[in-house]
């Protein structure tokens, strides 16, 4: 595998995303440096949304959280927000993404342009669509490990 993957491991197995540095070089680094220290390991998926998308990220599992690493600019791109894309979750400041990432479960084309891509998953989708639902879920799907390679 090439450095340009991120394997997501949760309870039904794993998510392999193709990272996309050629949309946006500064998130899909940060991604990566996050998970080279360990940050997303035990991180739960706190928003899961059927037929929307899945958000994890949060150290916190609140969805309020981050990292103690600055934000980061936005780089918004015109991949669409489509089933398997992954996305930076950010507050109302378009300049506020910092850990917390999304998954598409279907079309989202309406956050076009708003959020910045990153990547999109290569396989495991059926991992992601078997997460456990909910705004938190009650028993929420945590990753177990994060790992590039």
């Amino acid at each position: 595998m090439s450095s340009d993957t991120l394997t997501l491991t949760v309870d039904s197995g794993d998510i392999v995303i193709k990272l996309r540095p050629d949309l946006a070089p500064n998130h899909v680094e940060r991604i990566k440096e996050l998970a080279g220290e360990g940050f997303y390991d035990g991180v739960k998926f706190h928003r899961v949304i059927d037929g929307f998308m899945a958000q994890g990220g949060c150290p916190d599992g609140t969805g309020m959280g981050g990292s103690a690493k600055p934000n980061l600019g936005q780089e918004f791109n015109a991949e669409p927000h489509v089933r398997g894309v992954c996305s930076m979750a950010r507050a109302q400041d378009p300049n506020s993404a910092n850990s917390q990432f999304f998954i598409c479960l279907d079309d989202a084309t309406f956050l076009d342009k708003q959020y910045t891509a990153w990547g999109v998953v290569e396989s495991g989708m059926e991992h992601v669509d078997a997460l456990p639902k909910g705004e938190p879920p009650a028993s929420p799907g945590v990753i177990k490990k994060a790992a590039v390679g």
